[in-house]
Order: structure tokens, then C-alpha cells, then sequence
């Protein structure tokens, strides 16, 4: 037993999704998490929350949401539309939308907090040798905030890979266009396929595990320096 071509089709389109959402996750949410981690707004609760929606948002919900907010109706979709870009529901775009609104407090949080734990000296070390804004963020804070990038990129990419209720609600199950892996195991669960859902169910457990503990070896090493 092994991985057919509609596993392997699945698992392409799914590192594919992962991998584009991740990049779109640290570009939107680098400049959120900095605004999180230094305004001292009274928006910034009501923000935090909105970014921290997702985990505790059933996602049926989300993408029920998203789906009327993406359809012909909504303010998304007519928006689409009227650029001769099509309706977003049903396509590999409209699963990287949802994707991107979905694993976005797994990748801000770190970020948020690895910029929150710098402080004020290193910023204000730097401005005093003339360094600008870019400059400090660029040289300062990257390095040294850089596992909590890491922790980000990895946790961005793996809930992406695992995620099924959003995915299912805005993408459906189309072959080659919006069937990811979990919806494949789905599909054989629902044909009564236990023995090829199991194989790719296991694939994921080990992924999974690989993940996490890829992630604790570099927060350990990261607190042994």
C-alpha cells in the first residue's frame, strides 16, 4: 500500500498552499505583530483579539463567513469581480485567502512576543549610532528576534497543512484545484477506505510530530545560549 496519484496530487497542492500562505503570513503579519508589540493604542486589545479570533473561532464559522463575504454578494467578491478576477469560493486563491485569515494568529503571536522581549535598549543603541527605521528593524530586531520568526514560519506552515473545516467550507473538494490532503482523507473515510485514510492519516501524525519537535529543539537551544 502506498500513495496514489490523487494522495500525491493532494499532498503537491497542499505544500504548494502551505508554503505561499506562510510567506503572505510573515509579510501581513510582521508589521501587525511590530504595531502589536509597540503601540500603547487603546486599539490594541480589540486588534490582538481580532488576530486571536481564529483559535478559538470554530471554523466552520469562519468560513461560513468567508464564503458570503468571497460570494457574488459580498463586499469581496463583488470587489473581485469587478477587477475580471472571478469569484474567490471554489479556487486554489480562495483557499490561500482563508488560509491566510485562519493561520494568522499562529504566526503573529510569535512574532509579537519575540519583538515584545527585546525591550527598548537594543532599539534605542542603535538609533543612537544614526541607524534608521529600517535600519533598526532590518539589523536589530530580525537577528534578534529570529526564533520567533522561525517559530512562526513552522507554525504557519504546519496548521496550514492541517487544516480542514476552512478549506472544506470555501474550497469544496475539487481534484487538482482545492482537494488538500485532509480532505482526502475525508473522502476516504466517507468510501468506507480505511486502510489508504490510514496511510495518509499517519503521514500527517508523523509531519506533525516532526514539527513540534523541530520547534522545542530550537526553543531549547535558543534558552540554553
Amino acid at each position: 500500500m502506498g500513495f496514489s496519484d490523487a494522495d500525491l496530487q493532494a499532498i503537491w497542492l497542499t505544500l504548494r498552499l502551505a508554503s505561499l500562505v506562510t510567506v503572505l503570513l510573515l509579510l501581513i503579519g510582521t508589521p501587525i505583530a511590530w504595531w502589536l508589540a509597540r503601540t500603547r493604542s487603546a486599539w490594541k486589545g480589540p486588534v490582538g483579539a481580532l488576530v486571536a479570533l481564529p483559535l478559538v473561532l470554530p471554523p466552520t464559522v469562519l468560513g461560513f463567513y468567508l464564503l458570503l463575504a468571497m460570494g457574488p454578494n459580498g463586499p469581496v467578491g463583488q470587489l473581485t469581480e469587478s477587477l475580471g478576477l472571478g469569484l474567490l469560493p471554489f479556487t486554489f486563491w480562495g483557499l490561500v485567502v482563508a488560509s491566510v485569515f485562519y493561520s494568522m494568529p499562529f504566526v503573529v503571536q510569535p512574532i509579537q512576543n519575540a519583538i515584545e522581549a527585546l525591550g527598548e535598549r537594543p532599539l534605542e543603541a542603535a538609533a543612537t549610532l544614526r541607524a534608521g527605521p529600517w535600519d533598526r528593524f532590518l539589523t536589530v530586531v530580525v537577528p534578534l528576534a529570529r526564533p520567533g520568526f522561525l517559530t512562526a514560519a513552522i507554525l504557519g506552515f504546519a496548521h496550514t497543512v492541517g487544516e480542514f473545516g476552512v478549506v472544506l467550507m470555501i474550497g469544496g473538494n475539487i481534484p487538482g484545484e482545492t482537494r488538500v490532503v485532509s480532505v482526502q482523507i475525508y473522502d476516504y473515510v466517507e468510501a468506507m477506505d480505511y486502510g489508504q485514510a490510514h496511510w495518509l492519516a499517519a503521514s500527517l501524525v508523523i509531519f506533525s510530530f516532526l514539527v513540534l519537535l523541530v520547534l522545542y529543539s530550537l526553543n531549547h537551544r535558543q534558552a540554553l545560549r
